[in-house]
């Protein structure tokens, strides 16, 4: 079992290593997925989960979750071939976390090193924590 610390990770380089994982058979944990990242400028970055959030119709989706847990979860399902049996098998395999839950507290984690925002050329990015805020999520 693989456990990711998602602080201060961009959340494309977390889902694409959590995912080429998953196809390889581990099992998951993501812990603390409310301080994960996304680069680009805020109020970009904040119309295109609000757009992404309002398609469909109420009753029949697609849904979009508010989440941070559930946004890190609906981005790695989308690196994989999850209409297949063997991507849907390795989506299983995954669970992400708000916080570090209580029996994950003593095991070590691991934090992905390529993917820091300490590697950005710039300063414009966005935790996931204020985007499922400003997505109406209730988070304290």
């Amino acid at each position: 079992m693989i456990i990711i610390d998602a602080s201060d990770s961009l959340l494309g380089r977390l889902a694409s290593y959590a995912a080429k994982k998953a196809m390889l058979g581990e099992t998951v944990r993501i812990v603390n997925s409310e301080k994960a990242y996304v680069s680009g400028k805020r109020r970009d970055i904040l119309a295109k989960y609000r757009k992404k959030q309002e398609r469909g119709t109420h009753t029949t989706g697609p849904f979009f979750p508010k989440y941070p847990d559930k946004i890190i979860k609906r981005t790695i399902r989308g690196m994989l071939p999850y209409k297949k049996p063997r991507g849907r098998e390795a989506f299983k395999k995954i669970r992400c976390y708000i916080g570090i839950p209580e029996e994950l507290k003593n095991q070590k984690a691991i934090t992905i090193k390529e993917g820091t925002i300490s590697k950005l050329p710039t300063l414009k990015y966005l935790d996931l924590k204020t985007l499922s805020k400003s997505m109406g999520a209730k988070l304290e």
